[in-house]
């Protein structure tokens, strides 16, 4: 699998010839207008982790532009499908096995509104399992026990994306523990530095994980990670 990193907690995912996109939030965002060509993405599938705006304000055009199917909870599903978007809803718990892998959706500790202000639903992460490989995208979220369950009862992930940011979302030092948890030994990070609230020390965020022998990468913009 292959992911480049578009800002935020957003990322293109390639696994064979299928491509997904997370989260995409780029035209409104400071730090992407001019370096990420949303028209270039082309992506087949788009997961939603939630509602919020910086997740979703690119959702409903990408998808629309490329037929790509929405993979979200009820709500959020139901927001898009609304505005005319292909889409395919899960809950927390639940899993479906699409051409490129299977999703399983996992629940995160945070809120969720539409941009327009509506419900969205139950924020949620996901287990994306492609190409023998399985990534835990925890979404937005803080540390819950929940995540204690993914090594005991299903596998523990070759990666985790997990936001970093602090005050809105854990912090590096309590994503940390949610890796440990987890059992992976490479986190790439994301949800920092986006706005000035969630502006990190790099330096201090990696050398903290590699204390514990944790590789965190902190991405820049349109950097290319394999796994």
């Amino acid at each position: 699998m292959r992911f480049t990193y578009l800002g935020h907690s957003c990322f293109l995912i390639e696994s064979g010839s299928h491509r997904l996109l997370l989260d995409p939030f780029i035209s409104g965002n400071p730090l992407t207008t001019d370096k990420v060509d949303i028209l270039a993405l082309k992506p087949d599938y788009i997961l939603l982790t939630h509602g919020h705006s910086d997740h979703t304000s690119d959702a409903e055009h990408i998808a629309l532009a490329n037929g790509s199917l929405i993979i979200a909870n009820f709500e959020v599903c139901n927001w898009f499908a609304d505005r005319g978007c292909q889409t395919f809803a899960l809950n927390t718990g639940g899993k479906k096995q699409f051409d490129f892998g299977t999703v399983k959706m996992l629940s995160a500790t945070h809120s969720s509104t539409m941009p327009d202000g509506s419900d969205g639903g139950d924020p949620n992460g996901f287990l994306l399992q492609a190409e023998n490989k399985v990534v835990y995208i925890a979404g937005d979220t803080g540390l819950n026990a929940d995540m204690a369950l993914i090594p005991k009862y299903f596998v523990r992930p070759d990666l985790a994306i997990l936001p970093v940011g602090d005050v809105f979302t854990m912090g590096y030092e309590d994503a940390l523990i949610a890796a440990q948890i987890v059992e992976t030994s490479k986190v790439i990070g994301c949800h920092f530095d986006t706005f000035d609230p969630i502006k990190i020390d790099h330096n201090k965020a990696i050398s903290t994980f590699a204390t514990k022998g944790i590789e965190l990468i902190l991405p820049q913009i349109n950097q290319v990670i394999n796994l």
